[in-house]
């Protein structure tokens, strides 16, 4: 059922996923504002990824809950802050709920809320479409065609006059360290011969996600950061520690090109414009790559970062311009 460009509904977005799958959905976002100018447009999203839609020209309103894992209040208020936001919720009185990641818990969040019609995207597709192609997908029943833009964040301006007193002037290469998973990391060792490399060139920021790898609930890099300044040891590379999203996208904005594993930074800078030379391990390429942006994708045969050298890295830097 296509809507009208002259209605005016109510919209929420449910994406309460990774950082990257939420930048998958700016072109979605877009789309529905250009097409449904009157339409209040809102999206739910997680306290974690919820920068990634500050500033967004295209919404209404961005609501953000705490997941249980990531709390910072003791259980019973966390749970009753929970209950309170589904109600307001449910008072929006929204037209649609899309939902492009149809988990059962996003699935009964989304039903919970009431609306006159829930979207959802298809269970059990296929990897050879990008998230982003899936996403949009969801916007033909509200009368979208054509294919999605290019993805959008919008980096706080105090954050990057600050870091603009840190960063060297271009050239400036942005190489991000951090990934979640045991595949997606590349050994130290060979990001430190990665800028040692490029220095020569270009200065180098170094990002990183702060704290010990130790943390379960968020893993962090300072030993790894120190350990590559340590072995570069030039002043063409600036550390910079990124704790959190704000700092990190703006990080990103400042950069002339990108070196990073596959990840939400990966999506951030693609978001931003940023050219992106792109480490994959084992996830699949044609739905994770970069989106909309000038990008090489290198991975071993073995999809395992650990057994990928510096030439190929190198190499795409050098086809990249």
């Amino acid at each position: 059922m296509a809507v009208a460009a002259s209605g005016a509904p109510r919209l929420l977005i449910v994406r309460r996923d990774n950082i990257g799958d939420l930048a998958c959905t700016t072109p979605l976002i877009e789309a529905l504002r250009a097409r449904l100018p009157r339409a209040r447009i809102e999206a739910l999203v997680n306290t974690y990824n919820a920068e990634v839609l500050a500033r967004n020209p295209a919404l209404d309103r961005v609501w953000a809950y705490e997941k249980l894992k990531h709390r910072t209040s003791a259980l019973p208020k966390h749970l009753f802050q929970r209950v309170l936001l589904g109600a307001r919720l449910r008072r929006e009185r929204f037209d649609y709920v899309l939902v492009p990641a149809p988990t059962p818990q996003a699935l009964r969040i989304a039903a919970a809320l009431r609306p006159a019609k829930l979207i959802a995207a298809g269970a059990g597709e296929g990897e050879a479409r990008h998230e982003v192609e899936r996403t949009f997908d969801l916007g033909r029943a509200l009368g979208l065609d054509g294919a999605p833009g290019p993805m959008r964040v919008y980096p706080d301006a105090d954050r990057i006059a600050a870091l603009r007193a840190r960063v060297p002037a271009p050239p400036l290469v942005a190489v991000h360290i951090s990934a979640r998973r045991a595949a997606q990391r590349w050994p130290r060792e060979r990001y430190a011969e990665l800028i040692v490399s490029l220095v020569s060139r270009s200065s180098v920021v170094l990002l990183w996600s702060p704290g010990p790898a130790s943390d379960p609930r968020h893993p962090g890099d300072d030993e790894a950061a120190a350990a590559i300044a340590r072995r570069v040891d030039r002043p063409e590379l600036v550390p910079v520690a990124t704790p959190d999203l704000a700092t990190l996208i703006a990080a990103l904005s400042l950069a002339d090109r990108v070196v990073c594993p596959d990840g939400g930074a990966m999506h951030l800078a693609a978001a931003l414009g940023k050219p992106v030379v792109a480490l994959f391990g084992d996830s699949p390429v044609e739905r994770w790559r970069p989106w909309g942006v000038p990008h090489r994708v290198v991975r071993p045969q073995s999809r395992n970062l650990a057994d990928l050298e510096v030439a190929p890295v190198l190499q795409a830097l050098r086809e990249l311009g």
